[in-house]
């Protein structure tokens, strides 16, 4: 790994050495070229989203044109292949960097347990619907049905509820539960089966399946999650509780939540967002919030995010994969961006006082307002003000198929503090916010809050 830190560093250097050879003085120019186009885009896509009519548009041209003016720049000065072989080494650095940070990810996977015997009376309960009609498409009913389910299809035109479905379920003697649909459907069916301590089962036949995406699970082949029913391992996973109700991905308050919760967002998701975002993004539109995580207050965030266990490094806004839920904490992500100003400072990261990025057990927000939209797991409620979000750890069983794709290993963070010392001494302190190895929590039932 140290190899690998020096080689980073030596990639950097080739880079700035190949600018400056070839670029003279004009390599300055061409890195402010560069600089301002990326402000100048970022800034576009921010009024892009907040105002509405000719502003919008043309700032879409600008986001669009910013780009191409400076390729066309680049290539009138001969300097188009620099910013090219610049581009190459500086990606190429970054990933060895990476890989010598490693050792900074610390114990990422989920600790496998044992199942026991098998289930005798597994119940699982397919939404038709979901993902396009996967459950149709790949003849989840009668392959379960061949491993000895009981199957339940939501149909008719009522909508149903899945979770007193789930209930009378487990008192007929059901000994696991199982989901074919999405993350909202699982969310409550989990619920019910943390609550009884019976085992849990997710099938990849939503549209996203972002739950079994960090579960390891196979998106793409929802009839291997069925493979749990002959040989599986256990997982000890967390569960998030908002408002008395059971999530597994995250709970959303402010902007998103507001444009879920619209009427017109289920027919016409994308016109929906971009008629509500700029009243959203301007303060003209939707409650005021204040939030409470673990003693830190967050005032007036335009979206907040609170997701069971956070999510990993590899994005600006953190939000990318979680490679354990089985922190016994909530990942909190608040942004507040009011101007084109504040939203290329998120240039910056999560050093920007546009985007606050916390852990904690417990988060409660407020509003002005006595009810609060909430998407939660993508699907939209309200809730009565306060709302609390709270993590219980290792509540729900999770079982998997022993042959999975798994979870890929996080991206560390690049910090180039830590990988100096890396090349320099061989070693150095773990970087702030690693996450310590652990063990899982043990199992209990969760009782509803």
């Amino acid at each position: 790994m140290t190899w690998l830190a020096r080689l980073s560093f030596a990639l950097v250097l080739a880079v700035i050495t190949v600018v400056a050879v070839e670029a003279g003085l004009r390599s300055l120019a061409m890195l402010a070229v560069g600089l301002v186009a990326a402000v100048v885009s970022l800034a576009a896509a921010f009024w892009f989203l907040s105002r509405r009519g000719v502003l919008r548009w043309l700032s879409l041209t600008v986001f669009v044109a910013a780009p191409i003016a400076v390729i066309v720049v680049y290539a009138l000065h001969s300097l188009l292949w620099v910013a090219l072989v610049a581009a190459a080494g500086w990606l190429l650095a970054s990933m060895t960097a990476r890989v010598a940070l490693a050792g900074d990810r610390g114990e990422w996977r989920m600790p496998e347990y044992p199942v026991g015997r098998l289930a005798r009376h597994p119940f699982v309960i397919m939404n038709p619907k979901s993902g396009g009609g996967k459950v149709g498409r790949f003849d989840l009913e009668r392959k379960a049905e061949d491993l000895g389910a009981e199957v339940f299809l939501m149909r008719g035109p009522k909508q149903v509820d899945v979770a007193e479905v789930a209930r009378t379920a487990v008192a007929r003697g059901a000994d696991l539960l199982g989901v074919a649909g999405g993350d909202g459907t699982q969310a409550l069916v989990a619920g019910i089966a943390a609550e009884h301590g019976i085992p849990f089962m997710v099938i990849t036949a939503g549209t996203r399946n972002h739950f079994a995406l960090d579960l390891g699970l196979d998106r793409d082949n929802p009839p291997a999650c069925l493979g749990a029913l002959a040989d599986a391992v256990e997982l000890r996973v967390d569960l998030g509780v908002v408002g008395g109700r059971t999530f597994v991905n995250n709970a959303s308050f402010g902007a998103y939540a507001e444009v879920v919760d619209a009427p017109a967002y289920r027919d016409d998701k994308l016109g929906t967002t971009l008629d509500l975002l700029p009243d959203l993004l301007r303060g003209h539109r939707g409650p005021r919030l204040t939030v409470h995580a673990d003693g830190a207050e967050i005032s007036a965030p335009q979206a907040l995010l609170v997701a069971n266990n956070p999510y990993g490094t590899g994005d600006i806004a953190g939000l990318s994969r979680r490679a354990r839920l089985d922190r016994g904490v909530l990942g909190v992500v608040a942004v507040n961006v009011g101007s084109a100003r504040e939203a290329v400072g998120l240039i910056r990261g999560r050093r920007t006082t546009g985007l606050r990025v916390l852990t904690a057990r417990e988060t409660t927000v407020t509003a002005d307002t006595r009810q609060l939209p909430v998407g939660i797991d993508g699907e939209a409620i309200s809730l009565p003000v306060p709302v609390r979000c709270a993590v219980h750890p290792g509540a729900l069983r999770v079982w998997v198929p022993r042959d999975r794709p798994g979870v890929p290993a996080p991206k560390p963070e690049l910090n180039w503090a830590r990988l100096r010392q890396l090349a320099v001494w061989g070693h150095g302190q773990r970087s702030a916010g690693t996450p310590e190895a652990g063990h899982s929590p043990p199992r209990r039932a969760l009782k509803q809050d």
